[in-house]
C-alpha cells in the first residue's frame, strides 16, 4: 500500500510539470515553400536555403523571417514569415492551465511549442520579366 501512495504522490507531483504543446506539437515546424513555375531558389533570412521549389524546412515555430524566392526570367519575390497561436497551440496551453500545468504553461509559453508558421505552406505566383 505505501508503494502505492508513493507512486499516486510522485504522480501528482510531477502533473504539473507536463507541458502539454511540448509534447504533442514539438518546437519545430515543416515550413513548405511552393512556386508556380517551380524550380525557384529561396533563400531565408534565418539561413535556409534549397535550390529548386518546392522544398520544405524544418525550423523553430517561434521562428521570423525573410524569405526571397527567385528564378531567371522571372521578377525576385520577398516577403514575411511570422507566427501565431495555433488552434492546437492553444487547446494544449488551456490544458495546461485546467490541470495546473503553471511551469508546463510557461514552457509552452517560452519554447514556440504553441505556434504556427504563417503563411504555412508559402505559395508563390512569380511574375514574368518584362
Amino acid at each position: 500500500m505505501k508503494i502505492v501512495l508513493k507512486a499516486v504522490a510522485l504522480a501528482a507531483l510531477a502533473l504539473p510539470l507536463v507541458s502539454c504543446a511540448t509534447i504533442t506539437r514539438g518546437t519545430n515546424d515543416v515550413f513548405v515553400v511552393e512556386t508556380d513555375p517551380i524550380g525557384a531558389k529561396v533563400v531565408t533570412t534565418n539561413g535556409f536555403t534549397c535550390d529548386a521549389t518546392p522544398c520544405s524546412f524544418k525550423m523553430p515555430r517561434k521562428s521570423e523571417f525573410q524569405v526571397t524566392i527567385s528564378k531567371p526570367g522571372y521578377k525576385t519575390w520577398t516577403g514575411n514569415v511570422t507566427n501565431k497561436v495555433a488552434g492546437g497551440g492553444g487547446a494544449a496551453m488551456a490544458g495546461n492551465v485546467l490541470v495546473g500545468g503553471i511551469i508546463g504553461a510557461a514552457v509552452d509559453g517560452s519554447n514556440g511549442s504553441m505556434l504556427d508558421l504563417v503563411p504555412n505552406p508559402l505559395v508563390v505566383k512569380l511574375e514574368k520579366e518584362e
